[in-house]
């Protein structure tokens, strides 16, 4: 999926961004989702994401083919209207989707959200973006699993079913928690215990992701250079280098 010009470094110093008119994306601090509540948190985040391929057995029991319908489509018609102010304020303020009325632009004849009394237009391009940033915040990839055939269709929907069948009454276990422990713990992280609530998410996730990588670029060579360990010419160079770009 595209990245965004510009978004980066922005996404990474954690500023609010502006989207458009009337659209701010404020990214928040471990404090801030702790308090709003981690598993609500995730749960609002994916569905202001989610693809078709996200919801393949629910939009088949609704009769819609999740490959056919697009991320706008599917957000303006089904995510959208559960998606009111109250869920949404730690990310988008006061912007409420909810708010929302569906239009049709005169000239392209596409279809718009449009929230007449505070002048908020969100077109395709203007979602699509919103939603590819607070991907990139989040460390998450877009769903674009297409099957091969209707086949494989059915079986990759019920798939989905069988996996959320299996896990719907499991107890929420906490994404944050351990990579928090985990950090503060590690020799390498600059935050202690108290510190840490104030990075922002995006930031936080990087810093996880970044010692790692540093982490096995050190042993990989320590092992190349000991004489007994690796041959070093048969290691991608992503891997030796833990100056560069993070999977």
């Amino acid at each position: 999926m595209e990245t965004f010009p510009g978004d980066e470094l922005q996404i990474y110093r954690g500023r609010d961004y502006t989207l458009a008119p009337g659209i701010t994306i404020h990214q928040p601090t471990l404090d801030e989702i702790c308090d709003y509540g981690e598993r609500a948190y995730w749960s609002m985040i994916y569905t202001l994401t989610s693809t078709g391929a996200d919801l393949k057995f629910q939009l088949d029991d609704m009769g819609i083919d999740y490959t056919q319908i697009s991320d706008f489509q599917l957000f303006y018609s089904l995510l959208a209207p559960s998606c009111d102010q109250s869920k949404t304020y730690i990310i988008t303020g006061d912007l409420d989707f909810t708010n929302c009325q569906l239009m049709q632009n005169k000239s392209s004849e596409e279809i718009v959200m449009y929230d007449a009394a505070q002048g908020i237009l969100i077109d395709q391009q203007t979602y699509l973006k919103f939603a590819q940033i607070l991907r990139n915040i989040h460390g998450l990839k877009r769903n674009a699993q297409l099957p091969a055939n209707e086949a494989t269709k059915r079986i990759l929907i019920e798939d989905a079913r069988e996996e959320y069948e299996r896990g719907k009454d499991k107890p929420y276990i906490s994404q944050l928690k351990n990579l928090v422990s985990a950090m503060i713990n590690c020799p390498g992280f600059k935050y202690d215990h108290s510190q840490v609530w104030n990075m922002k998410i995006n930031a936080f996730l990087d810093s996880v992701k970044r010692i790692s990588k540093i982490k096995n670029a050190d042993l990989l060579l320590q092992s190349g250079y000991s004489g007994f360990g690796i041959n070093l010419k048969e290691i991608p160079d992503k891997q030796l280098n833990w100056m560069g770009e993070l999977d």
